[in-house]
């Protein structure tokens, strides 16, 4: 319920914050420098956007080549899109938050968070590949497997 509560309090603050702050950069600069400043924002992000995907998709392409499970490209592929709607979202706040998830590093550090905060990423001690710092969050199966091309 905790989530819900905040998705709505989200969903109520945000366009609030937005038009306080149309009313008060519009005081500063003028109506239609706001609304340029705001278009503006919008073409900038979202060629900054594009770079970004082409980028992100072709590291996620790299990682699936190599045999890897790209699941930290794949979410920040989620943010991106993510950031490109903010983007597109007429506002400065939620251009600011799309323009933060548009830093590769803070991008890279946010998916790495929420997949170590789901459990799919487990932190290992270094020195130590078999010893989780999560007790109990690793789960090893142990067996033997024989290769077809082998046998003959």
């Amino acid at each position: 319920m905790r989530k819900f509560q905040l998705g709505i309090a989200l969903f109520i603050l945000t366009p609030l914050l937005e038009i306080y702050l149309f009313i008060k950069i519009g005081t500063e600069i003028g109506a239609l420098s706001t609304i340029a400043l705001i278009a503006l924002t919008a073409i900038v992000g979202v060629a900054l956007l594009r770079h970004q995907g082409l980028s992100t998709l072709q590291n996620v392409q790299r990682q699936m080549q190599q045999g890897q499970v790209p699941a930290v490209g794949l979410l920040e592929g989620i943010m991106l899109f993510f950031a490109g709607a903010l983007l597109l979202t007429p506002g400065f706040f939620t251009d600011l938050i799309g323009f933060l998830l548009l830093i590769p590093r803070i991008r890279k550090s946010l998916a790495l968070w929420l997949l170590e905060r789901s459990g799919t990423i487990v932190k290992m001690n270094p020195g130590q590949p078999s010893q989780p710092s999560q007790s109990g969050s690793n789960h090893f199966i142990e067996g033997e497997f024989q290769n077809k091309d082998d046998r003959k």
